[in-house]
């Protein structure tokens, strides 16, 4: 009996290692480094990537494929919550303003108010303001149109009346302030859309208040997430959107919202919506809702990052929040013409990828695609096949740079829910052909996690002698000195990058 007990025992234990030793491609740590982790030089889309820590730090980044930096730009504000670099070599970039803990002001999750260009060399040569208390504020994202002209993404103001009016349930209004953010809110925030020209001047405007309704092509007032998801999403937040993007070709702009977990098509010129994706039972009666281990016909949940594709299909980084079947993160491609996933990524083990809000994807030149992975302030790049090409977590945590992470690098679970103080909101790569360098020297000017840090790419490579080779040590490198002769700009925002 007991032989046969120590070989039974000895079975599991060659099951288990057999098991390990074929799955276990991700783990779960609570220490680990920052800077560049993996970069697959041969298989990497070459170019530099830009991004903006979110959590005290004012700076934002430009790194190389082997994390130094190459360049930075300063700003008196915190992001808000993230850059883009123009194909003229300017940084438009989302700020956060002083507000008041006060009824009147907004706070919720990515409320912003300014938009600021820079020129390359850091001068303020543009800036547009969107906050007024108990009014409008700016929030998430924007889009710089080909024309000149920038979409903003916008909260407005409805009171209690004005909700009920527009056929909020009087049941699910609060009777007291909401409290977000240490700031009371007693009336709703809801998603608006503006586009200013160069000068500032507003040219076109899109308000989901004058698309309320239960129809295919409105947005029902009383599709509200759970109450434990917390109180402002089930009320005075109630659309919450973070993209704004816009396809020239068909004059069609992108919205997505977090909370009804959809993206849209909506038309420039008659503001109707034309298009719907990722929730039936946000509008139909008839579609099957989740419930506690079904997703029913939800197909994707606390949704950023909307992303037109040049062959038509939709990128959208699908955080999987209150997923019940699969709480993960995952990156996803659709065919709007079919409504089908034709690509998606994700990890084999959910704590290797999993941004419970916040997240971005970008296309790159080659099919690589680009995911930020926010709340772990972890950006990494996957060719279509799936495979790991670069890997980076952001070494600034609260505004200083750190080799090594610890527990204490989490945000307090009550204050952000699995928030690291290193968030990315969104960051993105450019080629070395994209016109804003040319002409620039891009001088390495030290590791971003900093001079006296380990470079795990490098050190991990040379030493152990596992997969790609090792990358070339760092050298200063010249842009071209004048645009290609012709230039598609698919990793440039003016080309639907976000």
């Amino acid at each position: 009996m007991l032989k046969l007990q120590r070989w039974h025992m000895a079975l599991l234990f060659g099951i288990s290692v057999m098991v390990l030793s074929s799955v276990a491609f991700a783990y779960e740590a609570i220490t680990g480094p920052t800077g560049v982790l993996y970069y697959n030089q041969a298989m990497a889309y070459q170019g530099y990537t830009l991004f903006d820590p979110t959590v005290a730090c004012k700076t934002t980044y430009l790194i190389d494929m082997r994390g130094n930096i190459v360049h930075t730009w300063q700003s008196e504000y915190t992001a808000g919550l993230h850059s883009v670099l123009l194909p003229n070599g300017h940084l438009l970039r989302g700020g956060v303003l002083p507000y008041k803990k006060e009824i009147g002001y907004c706070g919720i999750g990515g409320a912003a108010g300014i938009l600021e260009e820079f020129d390359w060399d850091g001068k303020k040569v543009w800036e547009y303001k969107m906050f007024i208390p108990n009014k409008e504020i700016q929030h998430h994202t924007f889009c710089r149109m080909p024309n000149g002209n920038t979409m903003i993404l916008g909260w407005e103001t409805l009171t209690n009346d004005e909700a009920r009016k527009l056929g909020r349930n009087p049941l699910t209004i609060p009777t007291k302030p909401v409290m977000s953010k240490g700031i009371p809110h007693d009336r709703f925030w809801v998603d608006f859309v503006r586009e200013v020209n160069p000068e500032g001047k507003t040219v076109w405007e899109w308000h989901i208040k004058d698309h309320i309704g239960t129809g295919p092509k409105q947005f029902d007032i009383n599709y509200a997430l759970p109450m434990p998801m917390g109180e402002m999403y089930a009320t005075y937040d109630w659309s919450h959107f973070n993209t704004v993007n816009y396809i020239p070709e068909t004059d069609t702009v992108v919205l997505n919202s977090r909370n009804l977990s959809e993206f849209y098509f909506i038309n420039h010129k008659t503001g109707e919506m034309e298009y719907r994706w990722g929730n039936p039972s946000a509008w139909d009666p008839t579609a099957k809702k989740p419930s506690y281990w079904n997703d029913g016909s939800q197909q994707m949940f606390g949704n950023h990052c909307a992303t037109p594709l040049k062959n038509g299909h939709v990128l959208v980084f699908d955080n999987g929040s209150e997923r019940p079947q699969d709480r993960r993160s995952r990156a996803i491609e659709v065919d709007p013409k079919t409504g089908k996933i034709v690509w998606e990524f994700k990890t084999r083990h959910t704590n290797s990828f999993n941004s419970h809000r916040q997240g971005a994807v970008q296309r790159l030149k080659n099919g690589n695609t680009l995911i930020t992975s926010t709340h772990g302030g972890h950006i990494f790049e996957v060719n279509p096949e799936g495979r790991l090409v670069w890997e980076f977590v952001n070494p600034i945590s609260a505004g200083k740079a750190k080799a090594v992470f610890h527990n204490i690098d989490g945000l307090p679970f009550e204050a952000h829910i699995d928030g690291m103080a290193n968030m990315v909101h969104r960051a993105y790569r450019y080629g070395e052909d994209y016109p804003a360098f040319y002409g620039k020297t891009l001088t390495p000017q030290g590791y971003i996690a900093g001079d006296d840090a380990p470079r795990f790419f490098r050190d991990y490579h040379e030493g152990a002698g596992f997969g790609a080779p090792a990358a070339a040590p760092a050298a200063a490198a010249k842009a071209p000195a004048k645009a290609p002769a012709e230039d598609d700009g698919s990793d440039g925002p003016t080309m639907n990058a976000y």
